[in-house]
């Protein structure tokens, strides 16, 4: 009995001098933001649902499926004839901004959250906002697969191969010419090309090199890439 009367003495002297944990317990940490998926413009698509229309520009209702873990959206936008690219914000899955008609664009959608600095990014499509009686439309111009923009590459036997991917709203590309240099605005390389790369293109170390291409389709419409360069190592 004197056992145990001790062992009680000794847990109720446990249990007291423990306390309580009031601590709050540890908020798990914030999600990611998921990808958006885009709706529309469709991709690879001549968009002829713009509203508010004049001569040349009309306005163009961007959507995009809404996101997991996101507050706000940033659409980036670029003309992919001049070059210019322009960010607009909006906190639905939706937005309307007014663009040149008869011209090329690609867009997609930066996923954000307040909680966290990680984004998301869709997927990159492009389109035609159309203008007025067209018919046929010149090819997107051509983006470059490798070498990517400003890469620093290391040739096998001092060669490399140029490739690139590009696309049509018509479907109808038949051709294209390759421009290749160490000029910024570099000469005629080859042309009438079928395919959509050049290998064994003979390189120097140490240089810098600048290329582009010229996309051209049955009805003798045509686009220019924008110039691409690269440093071999």
């Amino acid at each position: 009995m004197k056992y145990f009367i001790i062992n009680i003495l000794i847990l109720s002297v446990f249990i007291n001098c423990g306390g309580s944990d009031d601590s709050e317990p540890t908020p798990p940490p914030p999600k990611n933001p998921e990808d958006a998926t885009l709706v529309f413009p469709e991709k690879n698509s001549e968009c002829t649902e713009g509203t508010n229309k004049t001569p040349t520009n009309s306005t163009v209702q961007f959507n995009w499926d809404n996101s997991l873990n996101t507050d706000s959206y940033e659409l980036v936008l670029k003309n992919l004839e001049s070059g210019t690219t322009t960010n607009h914000t909006s906190a639905t899955s939706e937005l309307s901004i007014e663009l040149l008609r008869a011209t090329p664009y690609s867009w997609y959608i930066v996923s954000k959250s307040t909680s966290i600095t990680t984004t998301g990014k869709s997927d990159t499509w492009k389109f035609y906002n159309a203008g007025e009686a067209a018919v046929w439309y010149a090819p997107f111009p051509a983006e470059v697969v490798a070498p990517l923009q400003g890469a620093i590459v290391l040739p096998v036997g001092d060669k490399i191969t140029l490739d690139w991917t590009a696309n049509d709203v018509d479907n109808d590309i038949v051709s294209y010419d390759v421009y290749f240099g160490t000029t910024n605005i570099p000469p005629s390389f080859m042309t009438e090309l079928t395919n959509s790369t050049v290998s064994d293109v003979a390189v120097i170390a140490n240089t810098t090199y600048y290329w582009y291409v010229v996309t051209k389709d049955e009805q003798g419409n045509s686009s220019n890439s924008e110039v691409f360069e690269f440093t071999t190592d």
